[in-house]
């Protein structure tokens, strides 16, 4: 039988479905064995197993009872739900590592791969005083950030194109040194070979095809994913009946977005402070 491989470094969920396949596998148990004993069905194991299911409190108090674990698996359970990094990210980014070309729209603030490290610290500070996160939840948000701007400088460099709601380079975020350091980076990252920048300007209206946040990353073998967020959720598609509305709604976003050139000239009038 074909196994998925699981990468216990890619997220707490990540971690908590490798153990629980471990732990089982040290039993002699099938899938269909842990879930009589827990009350659940093979196919509800597989999915945490796998990372596509969130192990809720009472299931991971039922694998401790049925592994006779102690609290071990609860006490686990608690770290995957106060990660700080929403369901179904993690599984893009390691996608977004390999992909081809990548393709961004944000409001509100500047795409994390396009972030200096002092902006992208003053984001997470302000998330750690409004209670939001903890500050270890900040550490693990910046680590992952980090390593996701690593994987990009490889050889093919991925195509970038980012098209950026006008809200992210008007919103000031970490004072006027971190803003300009942050506006200074857009138009370095504008002069690269591999991207394109673009600002959808406010005067767009009702024309602007998203009201969140979308990732469309393209794969060496030409799929195509797409990842989408709201505060508090995060989903992952690769149906192309979803994914091919999107990439279309990007496509018009990009023809009803400012030039590169107007973008950049956008971006340094800012950054010398004129309206």
């Amino acid at each position: 039988m074909n196994r998925k491989e699981l990468d216990p470094d890619e997220s707490p969920k990540a971690r908590f479905g490798e153990r629980l396949r471990r732990l089982r596998d040290e039993r002699g148990w099938t899938q269909d064995d842990l879930a009589e004993r827990m009350g659940y069905s093979g196919t509800h194991i597989s999915a945490v197993e796998t990372g596509r299911r969130s192990p809720t409190p009472r299931f991971a108090h039922s694998a401790d009872k049925a592994l006779g674990t102690g609290d071990q698996l609860e006490r686990q359970g608690r770290a995957v739900r106060s990660s700080a990094i929403l369901e179904g990210f993690p599984e893009y980014a390691a996608h977004e590592k390999r992909a081809a070309e990548i393709r961004l729209f944000e409001l509100g603030i500047i795409p994390g791969l396009l972030q200096t490290p002092e902006y992208a610290a003053a984001i997470a500070t302000g998330a750690v005083r409004r209670g939001a996160i903890t500050e270890q939840q900040a550490e693990e948000r910046l680590a992952l950030l980090a390593e996701r701007q690593a994987a990009l400088e490889r050889a093919p460099a991925p195509l970038i194109y980012a098209v950026l709601d006008e809200s992210c380079i008007r919103r000031p975020v970490g004072g006027p040194g971190v803003m300009d350091g942050q506006l200074d980076r857009l138009v370095a990252f504008a002069a690269l070979p591999t991207t394109v920048l673009q600002v959808a300007p406010y005067a767009l209206g009702e024309r602007r095809t998203f009201d969140l946040p979308v990732r469309l990353a393209t794969m060496p073998d030409r799929t195509v994913i797409v990842y989408a967020e709201s505060a508090t959720q995060g989903y992952l598609e690769r149906d192309s009946r979803v994914v091919l509305p999107m990439m279309t709604a990007y496509h018009q976003l990009q023809a009803e977005a400012r030039s590169q050139v107007e973008s950049v000239a956008m971006i340094e009038q800012l950054r010398k402070g004129a309206p």
